[in-house]
């Protein structure tokens, strides 16, 4: 017995379709293709490239239409852009290639550039890897397992500080994502939304060198709170955390998405505050590599940083958020219920206490590796103790934030690149200023230093 199709979404783009065949929409769009210009041709071809999988394009069709595809094609790949790579013929120096990843919603600009074909546009053949934690990234990123990796974006500067393990130089080609994290507490901590009464509780963050490390103690110490004395702060992997929370070995933590949202989902917390309340734009986890591989492959360096950038750029828009929640959810990669990764990435989510929040920009995907942000975050690894002694703070950042790369590939691509590289951001109501971190270490009451 015959069983009737599902219909299929409207595909002008599949190229592999005989000319004047009907297409599942019942038009033949074959006659169209006849007498197509040659940029025609490249956009059906790029939209192959860039959804290999039919049912996937096909997805993102039904949910966007042909003409927003199009429009979309053409904000992240322009094809004066794409004419120009084209006559980039430098060979790569290396096409087979592992980056690490953890599965959190920061890695979402590598995660995605994987199933939606950018590392393969360029040449590149790469395996994402998962990985349980950031020990482990750090460890094989030093042992040379990994080609490149999904970093906390303070990690490269520790690593390459001699801060935690041997000194190897790393670098910074762009944040993954700004914004995407929060202060998750348990449900029986409702009624102790005040920082001040945390005296004794228990914290988790994802690693000592991490922004959720830094943000979590500026947050306590700004309530009085000293966070080396006042409250315990441990080291958890972000797959963990739900896990710790639920069984009581944590009151909460300062954690990346998508766990943040998902203790709300498993109703065993709720979100506190989102971290851009604390810093609206902070930088989170950054993708880098280190200065050795950089060095002995340039071009394959240069095709991989135009891989993440083209992602990060179709990242930041929000009409993408549906789609990219739907390619990143499988357990190759998030192995998260979709549900739960829209809330994260649409910012329309439950907080855990009966609201129902809107907030946009809850993440964001900026990839500008802002020297200023590598500045404030060794102030605040000298804050706490964890570098000793002076720090010359801007050789260090200009050496590991390659601000110069990601700004020319940018250009390269056509996107946006701003200006300037130590722009001032304020934190808590308070104003860094880049140009004097001493004085901007001195400010504050609370402090490990010596």
């Amino acid at each position: 017995m015959s069983h009737p199709q599902e219909p299929t979404a409207c595909d002008p783009y599949d190229a592999d379709r005989p000319l004047n065949m009907r297409c599942a929409c019942g038009r033949v769009h074959g006659a169209d293709r006849a007498g197509v210009l040659p940029e025609d041709k490249l956009e059906a071809s790029l939209m192959k490239a860039l959804f290999p999988v039919d049912s996937v394009r096909r997805g993102f069709l039904r949910a966007v239409g042909a003409g927003t595809a199009r429009a979309a094609i053409a904000s992240v790949f322009p094809l004066g852009a794409l004419q120009a790579m084209a006559q980039e013929k430098a060979p790569l120096e290396k096409t087979k290639l592992k980056i690490g990843f953890i599965p959190i919603t920061c890695a979402t600009p590598l995660i995605m550039a994987h199933p939606l074909g950018f590392y393969q546009k360029q040449g590149l053949d790469v395996e994402v890897v998962k990985t349980a934690g950031w020990a482990l990234i750090r460890d094989k990123m030093l042992n040379k397992e990994y080609d490149a990796t999904h970093f906390l974006s303070p990690m490269p500067l520790a690593i390459s500080m001699g801060a935690g393990s041997n000194a190897v130089p790393m670098n910074v080609a762009t944040i993954q994502n700004t914004n995407g994290q929060a202060i998750t507490l348990a449900n029986k901590h409702k009624d102790r939304r005040d920082p001040k009464t945390w005296k004794g509780l228990k914290f988790a963050v994802p690693f000592e060198y991490s922004m959720h490390n830094f943000l979590l103690r500026y947050y306590v110490a700004e309530a009085g709170l000293n966070p080396d004395t006042d409250i315990q702060i441990r080291v958890v992997p972000p797959p963990e955390m739900v896990a710790n929370l639920r069984a009581g070995n944590i009151d909460g933590y300062l954690g990346p998405d998508p766990f943040n949202q998902r203790a709300v989902f498993e109703e065993i917390g709720f979100i506190h505050l989102l971290t851009r309340d604390l810093w609206n734009g902070h930088p989170c986890c950054a993708f880098g590599t280190s200065t050795e591989f950089i060095e002995k492959n340039p071009n394959t360096f240069a095709a991989l940083l135009r891989s993440v950038l083209t992602a990060s750029a179709m990242a930041r828009d929000p009409k993408n958020r549906e789609l990219i929640a739907k390619v990143i959810a499988p357990a190759q990669y998030l192995n998260q219920p979709e549900t739960v990764l829209m809330q994260v990435l649409t910012g329309k989510f439950a907080d855990g206490l009966g609201n129902i929040r809107t907030v946009p920009d809850r993440a964001d995907f900026d990839p500008i590796p802002w020297q200023s942000m590598a500045v404030w975050m060794l102030t605040q690894m000298k804050r706490w103790g964890y570098v000793k002694g002076d720090i010359d703070y801007r050789q260090i950042a200009e050496k590991v934030f390659l601000l110069t790369d990601a700004k020319k590939r940018m250009k390269d691509l056509g996107q946006l690149v701003p200006d300037g590289a130590y722009p001032k951001f304020t934190i808590m109501g308070k104003v860094f200023d880049p140009a004097k971190p001493d004085d901007y270490l001195k400010s504050f009451a609370i402090a490990k230093m010596a």
